[in-house]
């Protein structure tokens, strides 16, 4: 058996480098350890020995999340999210596999700050497919300096890739387009010369505009069937009513067609619309 390391309770540390300096005080593990603590876990449940796990690979999250500061999200988040792959990598790794805990760890870091990436960099929340996830984070890598890529570059990457040129610039787009802050962080002053303030129309915003497009396709979508699921009286009421262009009929109007009262045609208005907004809601 080898010899048992110390492995401190992590204590409250005030800032970043506080917490970075602690974690590169955790004794790096051997071979022979890592696979006496991973069998310890595994076998007998020895949650001591999964922390010794996890701690001792804080430093290689640390290291991971450096490489992704450039999306201008703050790195003691990437860390706290890299956190989260190693712990899950811990809980599913095999010490009989014969590979090395950090081997196996490294993608699910990279996994969970993907994730994080994407949930909160605006400009790519619609970057949703595998291929389009792919291709955002191979870019970012492959892509030399601010400039805009020549029709060539373009070319090569994509060909590198194996997607068409046109999906290479606009994923170029979205990612040169975060370099400028949309709203000022200074002062109030600051306010009025920050793009926010002076643009024509904010609701032109790329990801917006298919969000905006997205959500009234599901609308139509959802009212097409809300509407299917009346029956023929409620839904000629509510096509009349609300739906037809130009001028809508008047309940007395439809009262005399139906021949019935004008609360009558009002109180069937009332319930095909009550269940027709129980089915959009649901839909949404």
């Amino acid at each position: 058996m080898s010899q048992a390391l110390t492995f401190p309770v992590p204590c409250a540390v005030g800032n970043l480098d506080s917490y970075i300096q602690a974690a590169n005080r955790f004794p790096i593990l051997t071979e022979e350890q890592e696979l006496e603590l991973a069998r310890r876990f595994r076998h007998e449940n020895d949650l001591e020995a999964a922390r010794q796990l996890v701690l001792s690979h804080l430093r290689l999250v640390i290291a991971v999340a450096r490489g992704y500061l450039g999306y201008g999200l703050p790195h003691a988040d990437l860390i706290q999210e890299g956190n989260v792959g190693l712990m899950k990598a811990v809980k599913r790794f095999d010490p009989e596999r014969g590979v090395r805990l950090v081997s196996f760890a490294i993608h699910w870091i990279k996994a969970e700050i993907h994730e994080y990436i994407l949930r909160n960099w605006r400009l790519v929340k619609i970057a949703t497919t595998k291929a389009q996830r792919k291709l955002f984070f191979h870019l970012r890598s492959l892509k030399q300096g601010f400039t805009a890529m020549s029709q060539d570059e373009v070319g090569a990457v994509a060909k590198q890739l194996g997607v068409k040129p046109e999906e290479v610039v606009e994923m170029e787009t979205r990612l040169s387009g975060q370099d400028v802050a949309l709203e000022a962080n200074g002062d109030e002053e600051d306010e009025h010369f920050a793009p926010i303030a002076y643009l024509a129309d904010p609701g032109a915003e790329p990801s917006e505009l298919l969000e905006s497009r997205e959500m009234a396709q599901m609308q139509d979508d959802g009212l097409k069937r809300a509407l299917a699921s009346l029956d023929d009286r409620s839904r000629d009421i509510i096509q009349r009513r609300w739906l037809n262009e130009g001028d809508s009929a008047t309940l007395h109007e439809l009262a005399a067609e139906y021949g019935v009262s004008a609360e009558r045609i009002r109180q069937i208005e009332a319930k095909a619309m009550q269940k027709m907004r129980g089915l959009l809601a649901a839909a949404l």
